[in-house]
């Protein structure tokens, strides 16, 4: 139907309305991963109406197998631009979408969880780039400063952060924690960093490391007592 036929906006708005069910049970795929329902239906009816708009029944496709990746990609460029807590580059983003995918896959495939060397086989990228992901993704959703921390139940998250009043010292700490950190051994390094920086426990560093916790309680032990040593040293 040409562009400027009178039947035209009438004819776009039924079409639209017939196809508004596809679009819902698309959008309900993705519930529960902290985006509101009616959010993720209004993204995917986005997706529907330029899918319509942008379909040419001339190529030979059928609508359906044209909207359906329109629509999820909508969806997903949702994700990826306007549910992180805290905006990160565009490459961590899809990093971690890639080593989420991975995971995924490679548990199917593996029969247990994958370490970090697996993921990064798998994706022909490095261990440091996989770990660079993981850290990343913890920006993706905020912990307020009212959760409660300890055994307590009366210290919350807040408490623990600096007035920045009497934090000079540990400026001091940090430019000589690079160093330290540098003089570790690979595994040691690794797990120090899944450790406090990737927040894993040693159950979960266990796993990615194919050792026993036990072992890894015993290296890391050895580790933070070797940081300290190094950092002490530095200090005299």
């Amino acid at each position: 139907m040409p562009a400027g036929h009178p039947s035209r906006p009438a004819l776009r708005d039924k079409t639209i309305e017939a196809w508004l069910p596809l679009a819902r049970h698309l959008a309900n795929r993705y519930t529960g991963r902290g985006e509101p329902t009616d959010d993720l239906v209004q993204t995917a009816t986005i997706g529907l109406i330029k899918a319509v708009d942008r379909f040419d029944a001339g190529r030979g496709a059928d609508f359906a197998g044209y909207a359906i990746p329109t629509i999820l990609g909508e969806v997903k460029r949702h994700f990826r631009d306007r549910t992180w807590s805290i905006r990160v580059p565009r490459r961590l983003q899809e990093l971690r979408l890639r080593i989420t995918e991975a995971n995924s896959t490679l548990t199917h495939t593996l029969g247990r969880p994958p370490l970090v060397a697996d993921i990064a086989t798998h994706l022909g990228i490095t261990e440091e780039e996989v770990l660079e992901g993981l850290e990343g993704a913890r920006a993706y959703n905020a912990t307020s400063l009212s959760t409660p921390i300890g055994t307590d139940g009366h210290t919350e998250l807040g408490d623990t952060l600096s007035d920045g009043a009497n934090d000079y010292d540990n400026v001091d700490l940090r430019a000589s924690l690079g160093p330290a950190l540098a003089r570790l051994d690979d595994r040691e390094q690794k797990i120090v960093t899944l450790r406090f920086y990737g927040n894993l426990t040693q159950s979960q560093i266990a796993e990615q490391l194919g050792i026993s916790q036990m072992h890894v309680s015993r290296l890391l032990t050895k580790a933070l007592a070797k940081l300290r040593g190094q950092i002490d040293a530095d200090a005299l």
